[in-house]
C-alpha cells in the first residue's frame, strides 16, 4: 500500500485555505490515521503546524504520546469514567457528554493534585444523535441546567478547554441541514454565558470546514478529506493519497468451463487467461468485490472474477499479464486509475471504511519505497 504523505499535507492546506487561515486545524488522525499508519501521519502533518490531534479513543491518544506527539490531543467519543485517570495522566483533552461524565471528571479533578486545572471539552449535540447534551434554548432563553453544572465544576480543578458539535450531513448536495444544526451551536455558544474567550470551538468535519462557516467556531477538525476522498461534488477533489497494489503470484491460461473460488461462482466462458494477486480479504479488499469489482493490470482495467478469498483473488486478463506484476486496486496505473469513492461504491460502502478496513498485513510505504 502507497501512501503520499505529501498529498496529506497539500489536502491539508486546501482546507486551511477554505476554512480561513485564522482557524486552527485539528487533523482527526483516529483509527491508525484513517488505515493509513498514524506514526506516518503524524509525521506527514507535523510542518503545517496544526493546533492539535482528534482521537476517538483513550487509547489511541495515549499512543499519540508515545510517538512523541506534544500538541493537544483531544478524545472525540465519551469515555468511561474507568478510563478517566489514564486519559488525565497522559494529558489528553476528553469529551465530555453527561452529567455522569462530568461527575467523575470532577471527582479527579478535586483529589488531584495536579498544578493546573484538568482540561476537557463539552459536546453538544444539535442533531447527530449519538452523543452529547441537548443545546436548549441558549442564545434565546435560559441556558439549560447542565450548562450550570459545567461552569461549577471550573471550581473543582476543571478547565473548560472546548465546546463542540457534530454535524450528520455537510457533504449532502443540500446542506441545509448543516446549516441547521450550525446555527444552533452557534446559538448556544452566544446565549449560554460563561464560555472562556480561549475556549475552543468547533463543528465542522472536512466537507463543513470546506462548505459551509460558523459565527463562533475559531477551529475545524478534517478529516477524510486529507486522506483523499472527496466531500462533495461541488468541493475541489483531494489529492489522491492511498495507492492499493499487490503483485501476481500465479498466471496461467485455462480452458472453457474451468470453475473458479468457493462456491464456484465463476465458470470461464472461454479459453481465458488467469491472474492470481496476493492480496484478500484478510488484508481488507472487501469479499463483495468478488465477479463485481475491478482492478489494473497492465495499464488497462480487468475484472476480479470469482469470490475473494482471504489471502488472494484472481483476475481476468490478456495474455501479457505474467507472474511477478504488480496489480493495482485502488489508485492510478498509467491512464487507468481506480478513485476511492468508485471502489467503495461498488463495495456498497464509504471510502472510510475501504481505507480503515485495510489491514496491518499490507505495508504502507511511500511509493518510491515501493519502486525499491
Amino acid at each position: 500500500m502507497e501512501v503520499r504523505t505529501a498529498a496529506i499535507r497539500r489536502n491539508l492546506e486546501r482546507i486551511r485555505a477554505a476554512a480561513g487561515g485564522a482557524l486552527g486545524i485539528i487533523p482527526m488522525v483516529k483509527a491508525d490515521g484513517y488505515g493509513l499508519g498514524v506514526r506516518r501521519v503524524v509525521a506527514a502533518l507535523r510542518p503545517a503546524r496544526p493546533f492539535g490531534y482528534g482521537v476517538a479513543t483513550v487509547g489511541e491518544g495515549l499512543e499519540l504520546r508515545r510517538i512523541g506527539v506534544r500538541e493537544p490531543v483531544m478524545v472525540y467519543s465519551p469515555v468511561l469514567p474507568a478510563e478517566l485517570p489514564g486519559a488525565v495522566r497522559g494529558g489528553l483533552v476528553p469529551a465530555i457528554s453527561d452529567l455522569a461524565g462530568l461527575a467523575a471528571l470532577t471527582r479527579l479533578g478535586e483529589e488531584s493534585a495536579r498544578p493546573a486545572p484538568i482540561p476537557f471539552q463539552v459536546e453538544i449535540d444539535t442533531g447527530m444523535g449519538r452523543a452529547g447534551f441537548g443545546p436548549g434554548r441558549a442564545g434565546g432563553g435560559q441556558p439549560p441546567d447542565w450548562w450550570n453544572s459545567v461552569l461549577h465544576a471550573r471550581a473543582s480543578g476543571l478547565r473548560l478547554f472546548g465546546v463542540f458539535t457534530h454535524l450528520h450531513s455537510a457533504d449532502r448536495d443540500d446542506p441545509d441541514s448543516a446549516r441547521r444544526q450550525i446555527e444552533r451551536f452557534d446559538r448556544f455558544v452566544e446565549g449560554a454565558g460563561g464560555v472562556p474567550a480561549d475556549a475552543l470551538l468547533h463543528c465542522a468535519n472536512s466537507a463543513g470546514a470546506m462548505r459551509l462557516g460558523s459565527r463562533t467556531a475559531n477551529a475545524v477538525r478534517p478529516g477524510i478529506y486529507l486522506y483523499g476522498a472527496p466531500v462533495g461534488r461541488d468541493v475541489a477533489p483531494p489529492d489522491p493519497v492511498a495507492s492499493v497494489r499487490a503483485r501476481v503470484v500465479l498466471a496461467r491460461d485455462v480452458p472453457a468451463g474451468t470453475t473458479l473460488g468457493y462456491g464456484a461462482t465463476y465458470r470461464a466462458g472461454g479459453d481465458e487467461r488467469w491472474a492470481t494477486a496476493a492480496i484478500g480479504y484478510g488484508d481488507g479488499l472487501p469479499r463483495v468485490l468478488g465477479n463485481r469489482g475491478w482492478a489494473i493490470a497492465g495499464g488497462e482495467r480487468v475484472p476480479i472474477v470469482g469470490r475473494i478469498s482471504m489471502d488472494t483473488c484472481v483476475l481476468r486478463t490478456g495474455s501479457h499479464v505474467r507472474t511477478g506484476d504488480v496489480v493495482t486496486f485502488v489508485g492510478r496505473d498509467g491512464d487507468a486509475e481506480l478513485p476511492i469513492e468508485e471502489v467503495a461504491e461498488l463495495a456498497g460502502t464509504i471510502p472510510y471504511e475501504i481505507l480503515t478496513g485495510l489491514s496491518r498485513r499490507l505495508p504502507r510505504m511511500e511509493p518510491d519505497e515501493a519502486e525499491r
